[in-house]
């Protein structure tokens, strides 16, 4: 792992930390359905616990592969010049995010529409696999659940593979799934409090002004010359100085 790799890393896993209040809206009842769809007497203590993170494993699984597959369009999308074109959609992508989180524009939800064509496929093949009673039965629904249209995963998916790899962009994605992992496992009155602190709006407010901050960042400009460096290929040797003179 590159030393340029770890604030990257660090970036996805704060996406996924910053965005639980939408992770609550999208996934939380999921969770909640998920729980109450297992056997009682599986319901408490490790039992529990094995499933959850069964479903939670599967889940950041698809995220994964996800970021692989976006990662390797990106990296064909970086060596045709576009680079830059995939980092001015991914920096809007997080100002959408942000401004979303916020509750100052809901324009994302209509990003999310995009995937609900595939998810019309996959939905039901997912509730064929209630009630979930073994763990690999919860690790096969998280696999599919996690194709479940998400602006956040979208956002973040966009943002990971304009680093034009697809190894990194799997990483990144799975750095990112990690981050949504404390609110997701959260269950019964840990969910409730964790609940009412990602509703606070001070916190809300904070939260989306970062994520904002990130995505102007993100956009092409001044400020990301060290990464054009990182991606210009390097200059061509220059010639000894006798063919340079060759003609005087």
């Amino acid at each position: 792992m590159t030393a340029d790799l770890l604030p990257q890393l660090f970036t996805a896993l704060a996406l996924g930390l910053l965005g639980g209040g939408h992770c609550i809206g999208m996934c939380g009842g999921l969770m909640g359905a998920l729980t109450m769809a297992i056997p009682a007497k599986q319901r408490q203590g490790w039992p529990l616990w094995r499933i959850l993170l069964s479903y939670n494993l599967g889940r950041i699984a698809s995220y994964t592969l996800a970021g692989g597959l976006l990662g390797s369009f990106g990296w064909a999308l970086q060596g045709m010049g576009l680079g830059p074109v995939l980092r001015t959609i991914a920096g809007l992508l997080m100002i959408c995010m942000g401004l979303y989180l916020a509750n100052w524009w809901s324009g994302l939800t209509r990003i999310e529409s995009l995937g609900r064509g595939l998810w019309r496929h996959i939905e039901p093949r997912a509730r064929k696999l209630l009630p979930v009673e073994r763990p690999r039965q919860a690790l096969l629904l998280g696999t599919l659940w996690g194709w479940l249209p998400c602006g956040l995963v979208y956002s973040s998916l966009v943002w990971a593979s304009s680093h034009g790899s697809g190894a990194t962009s799997a990483l990144l994605m799975l750095a990112f799934g990690i981050g949504t992992l404390p609110t997701l496992l959260a269950t019964g009155a840990a969910a409730d409090k964790l609940t009412a602190l990602l509703r606070k709006r001070t916190l809300r407010i904070g939260a989306a002004s970062l994520i904002i901050a990130f995505g102007l960042w993100t956009l092409p400009g001044p400020h990301q010359h060290w990464i054009i460096n990182k991606l210009t290929p390097p200059a061509s040797v220059q010639q000894p100085d006798n063919q340079q003179h060759s003609h005087h």
